[in-house]
């Protein structure tokens, strides 16, 4: 093996003058002076070489090598792996650099022996085919779909633990589907290659990336967690790819036995400040990596790639429906108190405040519900009333309006003030013997003060019920500004919740379900409780005023 001085040493000068500052000056500059550099070529096979620069008035080292990588080195020691197979001569130039830019540089020849290859891994990154020769690109993403497609383990001698994730993964596809991780999956990892022996890079973040918390500072963020930030990665065009034989603690058994190393700084995905990726096992379309933290080398990072970019599905998807007959409706036209063919009304305050500790007074009063102007109003009022801080109506279909499965739809406009919550909603008909959450109970819209314009839809069910029902919600930025029409379909397989008639909200409905029976609507403003929290001290009344109901059944 040798290193062989091929060119002089030339120096060359990059001076940036200021017509406000004292101007720099050949003579006020140190320029770098007796570059020497020393190789230490490894005779194992490996393709190793260290690589010690020295010069005097230098404050940092520049690599540049034959295959298009490059990397900077303040230390002037760096290490480089040669991967083409056989003795190889490579020429390498040295820059070593000073302040305001003065540089020198050295052109060495080195002759180096590789007995690594990994051809097949080549072909596998970039759908390289040997028989055509013809270049390849392959573009792979995150397995969002698949479990675990992030996760850390131990980088011990456990041979138990140290190949997968034993200390957290995220368990649950599309997990980073969070406001904090969500730039993860737009990353786009495009591996390349002209010949099927070199390998290029291009990591494709869409203008963000995932940094592990110890690393927002490479980003200028200040986050105590995990977090997207602003990040270039694409400015720089393609990066070099080596490969080389692994050195992990893994069992030999556990992984391929290749290592990635990116140069440029080089990274895939979730930034741990590593450019080194064990590949565990890859195939046409998948890959597992494995990448030590940069900062903190007991932690292995273990990331999941596939080649198919996953398709989130958004959940059940609707199924068509008709339901052109009108079974009953109360439009709100006759002014004086509701009508008694289609109401009836809760009075009290029931068991621990309706079961939420709400702190409102039920009443059939005018001052608290009536028709008027073509609407429905259910007033809550701030007074002192039979013990209670408030009052408020509810009034009920039960034993009037009875029905199973269908359309109904509620054009109404909300109270405002923090305590208030207003709902429409249905309950089984039965409840009486068989009691709540046995009964089922449909909220087609719940809304509350603190949280103003965010609409809610809830079923509760003896297998979630309380703060466990199942729920969804949307914004509706004039909710108590304008009318909307809050509308839900009911069916023996689906229950689906709109706002003006657009879909939010699907839940699968069966026979295990209390939903295959009678149910009758419900309309009421409460006050505080569970859900409606504290009322500002400043409240006095508001209105929920609502325009019709109606109920809709198939042929």
């Amino acid at each position: 093996m040798k290193a062989i001085l091929k060119l002089f040493t030339v120096m060359s000068l990059f001076l940036t003058f200021s017509c406000q500052d004292d101007d720099a000056t050949l003579e006020s500059v140190a320029v770098p002076q007796n570059l020497t550099v020393s190789t230490d070529i490894t005779t194992d096979g490996s393709g190793n070489v260290t690589f010690t620069a020295t010069a005097d008035n230098a404050i940092t080292y520049r690599f540049i090598f034959p295959d298009g990588s490059s990397d900077v080195a303040p230390s002037g020691v760096y290490t480089k792996r040669f991967t083409k197979t056989g003795l190889n001569t490579y020429t390498v130039t040295v820059i070593a650099y000073g302040q305001a830019g003065v540089s020198t540089s050295q052109l060495i020849e080195i002759e180096v022996e590789s007995d690594f290859s990994d051809l097949d891994a080549i072909e596998l990154l970039t759908g390289y085919n040997p028989a055509s020769g013809s270049p390849s690109t392959k573009t792979w993403y995150w397995a969002a779909d698949v479990p675990n497609h992030l996760g850390v383990g131990p980088n011990n001698d456990d041979l138990s633990q140290n190949y997968f994730w034993a200390f957290f993964s995220f368990t649950d596809p599309f997990a980073l589907n969070f406001d904090a991780a969500s730039c993860a999956y737009d990353d786009e990892f495009i591996f390349s290659t002209t010949n099927g022996e070199n390998l290029n890079y291009l990591y494709d973040n869409n203008g963000a990336t995932f940094f592990n918390r110890s690393y927002a500072s490479v980003a200028g963020g200040t986050s105590p967690d995990d977090q997207c930030y602003e990040f270039d990665t694409t400015s720089g065009g393609t990066q070099t790819v080596t490969l080389g034989p692994s050195e992990s603690v893994v069992a030999p058994e556990r992984k391929r036995g290749t290592v990635m190393t990116f140069n440029d700084g080089g990274f895939m995905g979730y930034y741990i400040g590593t450019t080194r990726y064990e590949i565990l096992s890859i195939t046409e379309n998948r890959m597992v990596t494995r990448a030590i933290q940069g900062n903190d080398d007991f932690l292995a990072w273990y990331q999941i790639f596939t080649s198919t970019k996953p398709v989130q599905n958004t959940g059940p998807v609707a199924e068509e429906d008709n339901f052109p007959n009108l079974l009953w409706s109360d439009e709100f036209d006759t002014d004086g108190a509701p009508s008694a063919a289609n109401w009836t009304y809760d009075i009290g305050v029931g068991q621990a405040g309706w079961g939420n500790n709400e702190e409102q007074y039920y009443t059939d009063r005018p001052e608290n519900v009536i028709v008027e102007d073509g609407m429905l109003k259910i007033t809550a009022k701030r007074e002192e009333f039979n013990g209670q801080p408030f009052t408020s109506a509810r009034i009920k279909s039960e034993g009037l309006q009875e029905f199973t499965f269908g359309r109904v739809e509620v054009r109404a406009k909300l109270p405002t003030g923090v305590g208030t919550w207003p709902a429409i909603w249905m309950l089984g008909a039965d409840y009486q013997t068989n009691a709540w959450p046995a009964a089922g109970e449909i909220d087609i819209m719940e809304h509350v003060g603190r949280e103003q314009n965010t609409v809610f839809s809830t079923l509760h069910f003896p297998e979630n019920f309380g703060a466990n029902g199942v729920s969804e919600s949307t914004t509706v930025p004039t909710a108590s500004t304008e009318f909307h029409v809050y509308a839900t379909e009911w069916t023996e397989t689906q229950i689906r919740f709109y706002v003006d008639d657009e879909l939010y909200h699907i839940f699968e409905n069966d026979s295990s379900k209390p939903y295959d029976k009678d149910f009758f609507v419900i309309l009421n403003v409460a006050m505080g409780g569970n859900f409606g929290g504290a009322v500002d001290a400043g409240f006095q009344e508001s209105s929920m005023e609502v325009d019709y109901v109606r109920v809709y059944q198939r042929d």
